[in-house]
């Protein structure tokens, strides 16, 4: 079995079907690229997605022969070696043409977590109506989009239902985690999440300490600052830029979750990690900031009024959004400030957010992933 995840919520989602998958056949063995995740459930990592995880245009040229090499290793794979299932995870800049290149080799393709096209570059669609033999959607609205262009479809649901299931069930004690951090429970917490790219982190997290600085200075004198680092992050990337901050910060580096629980309200790169924040009714603003040129360039043809997840699925705008020439430290302060204590804005958005958890659906997203790509594997033997 193939797999291929080029980001953090690839290698979650990923290690996620590969359980499911070896609860109900426990022979399967599985290969490529992925993370720590997805290795920690016995997966062959091929190449690490840290090495593939990318944004924007002058970015992409960086890391230009990484591709290739993960190209050409692929690529061979598929020829020489060809697996039973090649299942592609999101990453669609890449992944679209290992479709492309399994679908020559006679090699069947299960699509899960679809790429974001009906935000921008639609015409991907009708590539993957070619080359994909199925695919999971996890978004309501994409089961319609993804069918008019003749694509084999199934929604279903969002896998971080799951995670509000098993979160649910869990016990966690907000007193005793931030007694084990030395953070009383009077101090106010902000998560710093600047993302799962270095690149990410390093555009992002000083603009996101500069703001803590200015709360820090101004307003909240004892703030506190929680980093949760994602696996796909160098940790001295961060411990550079954290060191001459004068806030303090504390890295985190278990379940985001738990740290969110501790949390008065995040400041977050756009992505995924958005939703997790929002299952947790955590308050939160969205910054995204990339190259003037890739930014200007990806203007030019999205189609969508918003970039978060939460105001995707919401159809308007819960998250405040400070995009590019607006995500400036002092907008990131003044934007958070209202969440860091009881109002109408923190209450009116935590409502929101309540509502987010519904749409999302009821959990089983993997465990029907996984039922495909089994019953795709059955009926090739």
């Amino acid at each position: 079995m193939l797999l291929i995840a080029g980001e953090a919520s690839g290698d979650m989602h990923g290690a996620k079907l590969i359980q499911a998958m070896k609860i109900k056949s426990p022979n399967l063995r599985f290969k490529g690229i992925g993370g720590e995740k997805m290795a920690a459930e016995g997966m062959e990592i091929m190449l690490p997605a840290s090495e593939m995880a990318v944004i924007g245009l002058l970015e992409v040229f960086k890391k230009l022969p990484t591709i290739f090499k993960a190209y050409k290793i692929i690529k061979n794979q598929l020829k020489y070696t060809p697996p039973i299932l090649c299942i592609l995870i999101d990453y669609p800049g890449f992944n679209l043409h290992i479709a492309k290149i399994a679908n020559r080799f006679k090699v069947p393709v299960f699509y899960y977590i679809a790429p974001q096209i009906w935000a921008w570059r639609t015409g991907r669609a009708k590539k993957i109506s070619k080359y994909v033999n199925r695919m999971a959607v996890i978004l309501p609205f994409e089961k319609d989009f993804f069918k008019k262009y003749g694509v084999n479809v199934d929604y279903v649901g969002h896998p971080l239902a799951d995670d509000i299931n098993d979160i649910c069930l869990s016990n966690l004690n907000v007193a005793d985690i931030r007694l084990s951090l030395g953070i009383s429970e009077s101090k106010p917490v902000i998560a710093l999440i600047p993302g799962s790219r270095n690149q990410e982190v390093s555009s992002l997290l000083p603009l996101m300490i500069e703001a803590a600085e200015y709360l820090q200075k101004n307003k909240y004198p004892e703030l506190v600052c929680l980093l949760p680092l994602a696996q796909t992050v160098e940790k001295h990337t961060v411990m550079d830029i954290i060191k001459k901050s004068a806030v303090k910060i504390i890295i985190w580096e278990n379940d985001i979750y738990t740290s969110l629980k501790i949390c008065d309200a995040a400041v977050a790169a756009s992505g995924t990690v958005t939703l997790q924040i929002a299952v947790m009714n955590t308050p939160m603003i969205l910054v995204y900031k990339v190259f003037p040129i890739t930014y200007y360039a990806a203007r030019a043809v999205i189609k969508i009024s918003h970039i978060g997840l939460v105001n995707l699925i919401a159809e308007k705008e819960i998250v405040p959004e400070l995009i590019q020439h607006n995500a400036t430290s002092l907008n990131i302060a003044n934007c958070i400030a209202p969440y860091l204590e009881e109002s109408d804005l923190r209450r009116e958005m935590v409502a929101s957010l309540t509502q987010i958890r519904d749409i999302i659906g009821k959990p089983g997203a993997t465990e029907k992933a996984a039922d495909i790509a089994l019953s795709m594997i059955n009926k090739i033997s």
